[in-house]
């Protein structure tokens, strides 16, 4: 049974960084597109990066040249650099796995299938 945990989350002030791990299980994951999410008090699920087996890449453009998706195969782990956050980047951030029957690195949703719990991530002012 696939399962995704994140891990890093926490409370940061505006122009710091933070580092969210996520740890797959259950699965042959060098196999697996991987996406990050993020979901802000009253507002919907949207999309953040998601990489390749490849480390291809892809980023929201509201993150794109701050954040840095990345993946150690060896240690089943895809990862979340984040720098020079701001207080808009204050979410629930979520990792997931692309379902195997979609292609590329979609930016939507159902495009995938297992999810993590998601960590918190507070930016402050």
């Amino acid at each position: 049974q696939v399962q995704l945990v994140e891990s890093g989350g926490g409370l940061v002030q505006a122009g710091g960084s933070l580092r969210l791990s996520c740890a797959f299980s259950g699965g042959t994951f060098t196999s697996y597109v991987m996406g990050w999410f993020r979901q802000a008090p009253g507002k919907e699920r949207e999309f953040v990066a998601a990489i390749g087996w490849k480390s291809n890449s892809n980023y929201a453009d509201s993150v794109n040249g701050r954040f840095t998706i990345s993946r150690d195969n060896a240690k089943n782990t895809v990862y979340l650099q984040m720098n020079s956050l701001k207080p808009e980047d204050t979410a629930v951030y979520y990792c997931a796995r692309r379902s195997q029957t979609v292609v590329g690195l979609p930016t939507t949703m159902r495009a995938y299938d297992y999810w993590g719990q998601g960590t918190q991530v507070t930016v402050s002012s």
